[in-house]
């Protein structure tokens, strides 16, 4: 009977992995500051994840990253993932970081520690965030820095958007009026 039913289930389309899938809201991880960034704090808001790195041709995006995240922070978090998993675009430490976001675009939202955001040493984070057996939504293939992956106030996927996408395109900010 126990193999019928979820025989049943899948033919008609219910997926154990939606039906168990978490939400962002239940990761910590480390800030660029060493304090802890914790997802759970963010329920009630719609989440940007960005992988972000400090040599990159996208990188002047922090700018539009910053504004989007002044003019919706009633609504949404903007979280910056720092990686220096393309071409070596993000070699610096932590510290050299956020002294870089800091200096150069005035960056008051949220930075993780550097991770990597692909490959076999991908951070739980990001494994959670492209892999549809884990989100329950979509898989998403960080392709370049500046990916941008935009959750809903119950920290569940809604969509991802390639790195030529800036913050500020229509494609993000319907989902945030």
């Amino acid at each position: 009977m126990k193999y019928l039913l979820v025989i049943m289930f899948s033919l008609f389309g219910f997926s154990k992995n939606k039906a168990q899938a978490k939400s962002i809201h239940s990761f910590k991880v480390e800030a660029l500051d060493g304090s802890t960034i914790d997802f759970s704090k963010f329920k009630g808001n719609k989440i940007l994840v960005v992988n972000t790195a400090s040599e990159c041709g996208f990188t002047s995006q922090y700018a539009d990253l910053e504004k989007l995240y002044e003019k919706y922070k009633n609504k949404l978090v903007v979280v910056g993932f720092p990686a220096n998993n393309f071409g070596g675009q993000e070699p610096g430490a932590n510290h050299e970081i956020a002294t870089f976001c800091q200096k150069n675009y005035g960056v008051t939202f949220p930075m993780a520690a550097k991770i990597s955001v692909k490959g076999g040493d991908i951070a739980p984070i990001y494994k959670f965030l492209t892999d549809k057996k884990e989100n329950g939504v979509k898989n998403t293939t960080i392709l370049w820095n500046f990916t941008k992956i935009l959750l809903d106030e119950k920290g569940h996927v809604i969509d991802s958007f390639i790195s030529t996408t800036k913050p500020t395109s229509d494609s993000i900010t319907k989902y945030l009026k």
